[in-house]
């Protein structure tokens, strides 16, 4: 077990922000949350995969909508209320059982500060683990789902004081409309709680060790920009990843449909990249990218963007025209690049005709 300091806790909501590739949630209320739990004296403690025993019960508690700009934050009343705490609680008083920790739905700066939070509040650890790798935008889009692990049951909470459970779904396509549809009539938010698994199951269906890693990403940007360096090159290090584009943004296109940030946004390359454009479309996180008109990174590798100032994660639809932007791929964890994996979470699952390439078969990455 580790207990997670300040610093650590900056670090790693940098790291999980830019693994969130646009999406994940916000950052900075991220961070506004668990420094309101610091300062309520609460205690954030991270485990690894291993140390759950297997007969204890986990589930993930996480924020369902669209992403928002950051100027439209929830009041601190809001935050202390944490719609996904309630439906944690509502989905372990339904089990009759108590858990045992926290799991993060995803890797990103908000929905993982929401795991921490609620985890901290409850006085229970964190594992070090996700079934995603990254942010991604749909229920269904997770390694419990690639390894046929039952989404439910699961509850919901909203913020004017719904609590639901749904003891069965047809499948999780099917979580994902009930879900989506909740958080539409309920100002495009909603708390969830599900996978209620005990450690056993777990174990076998999860990425294990994606919180160190975005600790790892956050803190090597933080010691680049204290040293002078390049915070987008640390950034790329850290991950094992690719800088893939630096420029300016020339356009950014965005609209809320059906409880997602859909968009668009274009960049006009700087420096090396002078005369090249590039081209990102995101259903709340980034799923492809074009250089030059060509299909450049897509979905489940990751697509991140930066600023190259600070390293720091760009998130959708916070990017506004005139910008200065960096531009980080990621390889995705090898369980998305499975047939099912990627059936589920590759290109043709948003609509478009493309054979998933690698990005370390990208040519001019070379």
């Amino acid at each position: 077990m580790k207990i997670l300091r300040e610093q650590e806790l900056e670090d790693l909501i940098t790291g999980c922000a830019i693994l969130g590739t646009g999406g994940g949630g916000s950052p900075r209320r991220g961070l506004e949350l668990v420094r309101s739990d610091l300062e309520a004296g609460r205690e954030f403690k991270l485990i690894g995969l291993e140390e759950v025993p297997d007969d204890a019960l986990v589930a993930s508690p996480y924020m369902c909508g669209s992403v928002s700009p950051e100027g439209s934050s929830q009041s601190r009343d809001q935050d202390e209320r944490l719609e996904p705490l309630r439906a944690f609680e509502a989905l372990e008083e339904y089990l009759g059982r108590e858990f045992f920790a926290v799991i993060p739905t995803e890797i990103g700066g908000g929905n993982t500060a929401v795991a921490l939070s609620v985890a901290a509040r409850l006085g229970l650890p964190v594992v070090d683990a996700d079934p995603a790798g990254r942010s991604v935008p749909e229920l269904q889009h997770t390694t419990f789902y690639i390894m046929n692990v039952p989404i439910a049951p699961l509850a919901l909470a909203t913020a004017r004081g719904d609590i639901i459970i749904l003891k069965e779904v047809a499948d999780d396509f099917r979580a994902e409309e009930l879900a989506r549809a909740i958080a539409v009539a309920s100002g495009n938010r909603a708390g969830v709680a599900d996978h209620p698994l005990e450690g056993r199951l777990l174990k076998g269906s999860i990425i294990p060790g994606t919180l160190s890693k975005a600790l790892a990403i956050g803190e090597a940007v933080r010691k680049a920009r204290s040293s002078g360096k390049d915070p987008v090159e640390a950034a790329a290090a850290a991950g094992g990843g690719y800088l893939l584009f630096r420029g300016r943004v020339t356009r950014t296109d965005w609209k809320i449909e059906e409880g997602f940030t859909i968009g668009e946004l274009a960049l006009l390359g700087e420096g090396d990249y002078l005369g090249h454009r590039y081209r990102i479309w995101y259903k709340n996180e980034h799923i492809i990218s074009w250089f030059d008109d060509e299909p450049d990174v897509m979905v489940p590798d990751l697509i991140c963007l930066l600023e190259p100032a600070t390293g720091e994660a760009i998130t959708n639809p916070n990017c506004r025209e005139g910008m200065e932007a960096a531009v980080v791929g990621y390889p995705a964890p090898e369980i998305w690049r499975s047939p099912r994996g990627l059936e589920l979470f590759g290109p043709g699952h948003f609509g478009y005709e493309l054979e998933y390439r690698r990005i370390e078969a990208n040519r001019r990455l070379a």
